[in-house]
């Protein structure tokens, strides 16, 4: 026997907290048509995703009016078809790519920045320009982190930028990277903390601030949290499992003076 001295809240309420596929209704033995074209467009939004051209030349010249001199490289894999079948190739650079790499350092820095497609360039395009414009921002407040490096890579899967830090002599590494696309965000865009980057590194050693898109968690708040996570990896020399994101609770610790070499 139901108790019906509780209140029972329709299922339809949980719309108003979520963007999840909830109380579509039925029609027959099946959707609605409207909740089965709406699934459908969002799909095919995600698959175009997955699909979409790396405009490296629109990338290169909005980081070029933030004033940021930037390294163009690309991973092993030599489309994007080879790019999809083939995720290691994507996590290694190519041999030319290597060398540009090397002949553009002039010594080790504290940290570089590496924006890849990873499996959105539409969250790069949509994203990546204003977040980098932000942490600039909030890197030179306070004890200030410099960027020393920036490199666009082409083909990129995340392990990319372990091989580029470890070239860069970065102490750390953050990759900006579009994220696999989901129903309800094609265009996310995550980033990726590494501290000593080098390959082999697996992702328990990673810190990831991630879903930042338009119905996720904004530049501005994106930025804070990776800003506080770079000055506090550098603080403690590690990221990952070691390194919980306290950024909402206190002040991230003084870093100490940084000596290339």
């Amino acid at each position: 026997m139901s108790d019906r001295s509780v209140p029972v809240r329709p299922t339809i309420d949980l719309r108003s907290f979520t963007p999840a596929r909830v109380a579509l209704g039925r029609s027959g033995a099946s959707l609605p048509t409207k909740a089965l074209l709406d699934f459908t467009l969002d799909h095919a939004r995600a698959r175009d995703a997955v699909h979409a051209a790396f405009d490296t030349p629109r990338l290169l010249a909005d980081l070029g009016a933030l004033d940021l001199a930037v390294t163009e490289v690309r991973s092993r894999a030599v489309d994007r078809s080879d790019y999809l079948r083939r995720p290691d190739l994507g996590r290694q650079l190519d041999p030319a790519s290597a060398q540009r790499l090397a002949r553009s350092v002039s010594a080790p820095s504290q940290l570089a920045v590496v924006i890849g497609d990873g499996l959105s360039a539409a969250a790069v395009h949509a994203h990546a320009i204003a977040v980098v414009k932000r942490l600039l921002q909030s890197l030179a407040e306070g004890d200030a982190v410099a960027i020393g490096h920036v490199v666009a890579a082409s083909g990129a899967r995340v392990a990319l930028g372990d091989e580029i830090g470890a070239i860069l002599g970065a102490r750390m590494v953050v990759m900006l990277i579009g994220e696999r696309p989901g129903l309800s965000a094609p265009d996310s865009l995550g980033a990726y903390l590494t501290f000593a980057p080098r390959p082999g590194r697996t992702d328990a050693e990673r810190n990831c601030v991630s879903n930042i898109h338009r119905g996720g968690l904004s530049h501005d708040e994106a930025a804070f949290k990776i800003a506080w996570l770079v000055r506090e990896g550098l603080a403690r020399e590690v990221t990952g499992v070691a390194l919980k994101d306290e950024s909402a609770d206190r002040a991230p610790r003084q870093i100490g003076t940084f000596s290339p070499g």
